[in-house]
Order: structure tokens, then sequence, then C-alpha cells
């Protein structure tokens, strides 16, 4: 039996695996309330008017789960926090939501406490292996399910948190952000003091790594594969590793439980993140379902003639940046056009299903083979029998690139 990259049942909703054009535009509508800059800029304005009215200090709430280990790394850098500004720092204790935010919490756990320990000595902080075994005393319930209530109170579903004025911020990854705007309003009270957590460079800068390989696991749907997409491509010629093309079907595809909630807080997220990086985000027109089918069918001609990247790349920026309609077939051809492809010759392979095997094949081997679930994936090999470097999300190209300067003998 051949396999197949989508489920015979999907547990979630037509309507966000295959949305019609109108819910299509709602979407987008949707969207643009989130990710809009000026939007953004007066909610914080209108946040801080009121703070000034109530007479209420800075207050940023912290959400700590004692068996994350992500939380973990979070704790260590409190102190640092307080005592760099001028705010009023509230520790709330929470359990793991679970549900549909947080699906398959044992594969989540090994992950996090994987990752934990790979990023934790980048941020000169103790990682699982320091900790000995020990983690907190689990809280009283009545703790926890206070801290739980004022989670969801605000709107969010996960440990490490940071909320301030109505914007998330996610452990010491995206503390950086939270200080930038703590700087913004003077609240730094040694303004020549450098960040507690900056994000490291995605550096690669003379490597030669062409003894490596880097597979490259993206796809369509994905925001944040759409914001580091070109940016891993270049880095990958940039240091001459070879490079493996793997996309994969989006994560409501092959049927990962998602909600509205956790949505919204990706593609807020995902706005900020591109805005650190320089690139254009929005607005967005989503591909999901039949417009990330075609495309992907497409895939195999296109990779033959050495344009699938090209094909992906169009795509990703015109559904991401330019919000256009790839559900349309107009959409559609422009992808085709910009990635140096002929329309005509794309209806042979356009809607057929030879791609949907080499797919399925890729998703079993990011997801059972590497223990990972999320796009953008990554997973780096070679060089001297070391073992597999895999990770997930796009805030871990950094990673990445500092592994390939390591195991290409760079320093």
């Amino acid at each position: 039996m051949t396999l197949q990259p989508e489920p015979a049942f999907n547990p979630n909703p037509p309507e966000m695996v295959d949305p019609t054009g109108p819910q299509r535009l709602a979407m987008r509508d949707s969207f643009e309330q989130v990710i809009n800059p000026e939007l953004r800029a007066q909610r914080r304005n209108n946040a801080e008017a009121a703070r000034i009215e109530a007479g209420t200090p800075h207050r940023v709430e912290y959400f700590h789960q004692h068996d994350d280990p992500y939380s973990h790394l979070a704790e260590q850098i409190l102190a640092i926090l307080e005592d760099r500004y001028a705010i009023e720092l509230v520790r709330h204790e929470i359990r793991a939501s679970g549900g549909k935010n947080q699906p398959e919490p044992a594969k989540l756990a090994a992950w996090a406490k994987r990752d934990a320990e790979l990023i934790a000595p980048h941020y000169a902080l103790k990682g699982p292996a320091d900790w000995h075994g020990k983690s907190d005393a689990v809280p009283e319930p009545a703790i926890l399910e206070a801290g739980s209530k004022r989670l969801a109170l605000l709107g969010h579903y996960s440990g490490a948190m940071f909320y301030y004025a109505g914007e998330w911020f996610w452990g010491v990854d995206r503390l950086f952000h939270l200080e930038h705007w703590l700087r913004d309003l003077g609240l730094c009270k040694d303004p020549s003091a450098p960040l507690i957590c900056p994000r490291p460079a995605i550096d690669v800068a003379g490597v030669d790594a062409t003894g490596l390989t880097l597979d490259f696991y993206p796809s369509l749907n994905s925001p944040y594969t759409a914001i580091i997409y070109d940016r891993t491509i270049a880095m990958a010629r940039e240091c001459g590793i070879r490079l493996e093309h793997k996309p994969v079907l989006p994560m409501i595809m092959r049927g990962v439980p998602a909600t509205r909630e956790k949505g919204a807080y990706i593609m807020f997220d995902a706005k900020r993140e591109a805005e650190y990086l320089g690139v254009d985000f929005g607005p967005v027109m989503t591909p999901i379902g039949e417009p990330t089918r075609l495309l992907y069918s497409l895939l195999p001609w296109a990779s033959d003639q050495g344009k699938d990247i090209a094909l992906m790349s169009a795509g990703l920026r015109l559904a991401w940046a330019e919000g256009i309609a790839l559900h349309e077939l107009q959409g559609l051809r422009r992808a085709v056009e910009e990635a140096g492809l002929d329309w005509a010759d794309a209806q042979t392979w356009l809607g057929t299903d030879h791609w949907k095997e080499t797919t399925a094949l890729r998703q079993f081997e990011m997801t059972e083979e590497l223990g990972l679930w999320g796009v953008p994936s990554f997973r780096l090999r070679g060089s001297g029998g070391e073992q597999d470097l895999c990770v997930w999300g796009q805030d871990r190209l950094w990673l990445i690139a500092a592994e390939i300067r390591r195991r290409a003998g760079e320093r």
C-alpha cells in the first residue's frame, strides 16, 4: 500500500484544512489585525495610557511550569531581569495545559529537554544535565490552579511565558523582544548594559562545510518557514553544505490538532521575528489545503529542472509577504513563472499524485526517525561519525550555523 501524506481522518475542521475562498479572505483580515505594526503600536500606546491612568507599575507576569525545561532556563534569568529593569515581576506557577495546544505531551517533553540542553550553553545557562535530576518541588494544587487560570484568562497555554501589556514572550528565546520594548519605555536602569539573552547570530562566514549535509524540512503553510526559508538557502550556499530539500505538508494537513488561539499567537510571533530578521511578512493569504497540494504536485517536475527551491521560495513569498491567492490559478501561475518555469509545461504535472509518496516518506522520517513534528525542521549530518543534530524551528537556524562552524573546524 502506498503511503499517503494526509490521514484518512483529519481531526481538524474542514474550514481549517481546506477553507473556501471567502473563508481565506476572512482569515486574511483576521491575520491583519494581529500582524499590522500600526495596530500593534496603537495597542501598546493604549496599554501604557491605561497603566498611567490606573497608577500601576510596569508589571511583567511570568508563568513557571515546574516540569518544563524551558521554564528552568527562564528561571535562571528572573533575578537579572528584575534587577536590570524598573518593573514589578509577578511569578505564577502553572501546570501543563495539554489538549490541542500541546498535543503528544510525551514527545513534547522529550524534545524540550533535548532542545534546552542544546541552547543552554549559548545563553550561559545551566541545561538539564546540570540539574542532576532535580526539579522544583511541585507547588500546591491551589497555587497551580490559580496560575493556570490566570494563564488561560490572558489567552495563552504554555509555560516559560512572560506577559506584559497584552503581549507574550516565550522564555529566553523571545526575551530580547521584551527587553527592547522595556528599553524603549526607558525602563532599563543602565541603558549601556547588554541584553540579558540576545539572539545568537546566524554566522557561517569563512566556513567550508562541503563535507556536511543539511536536511531541510519546510512547509508551504508555515509562517515560520516563510520567514527563514530564503535565509536557510543563502546560508547553505554560503558555506557550501550539501542541502537536501525535503518539503512536508503543514501540520494541520497532517492531522496535528490546532487551535485558533495558538494560531493567533504564532502569527503575532512570526511578524516580530520577521522584523528582527529584516524580512517582509504580510499581507497573508493562507495556502493551506488545495493550493499546497497543487504546488507540491509541481515540485518533482521543478526538481528535475533544478528549480524546486525557487518554486517553494516563490510560493512562500507570494502567500506570506504579498497576500497573493495561490488558491486561484493566476496566483499559482505567478509562482511558477517567478521560479523560472513554464506554465504551459506545468499542466502535465499539475494536480497529479507523483509527489505524495515521497512527501509521506519525508514526513515519516521527520516525525518517527528524528522525533520532530513542527516546521521548519533541520537535520545536520556528517563529520567523523558525530551524532546528527536534529532541531525544530526557525529560531534554531543560528544553532545549526554554530554547529556547522564547529564541525567544519572553524571557531
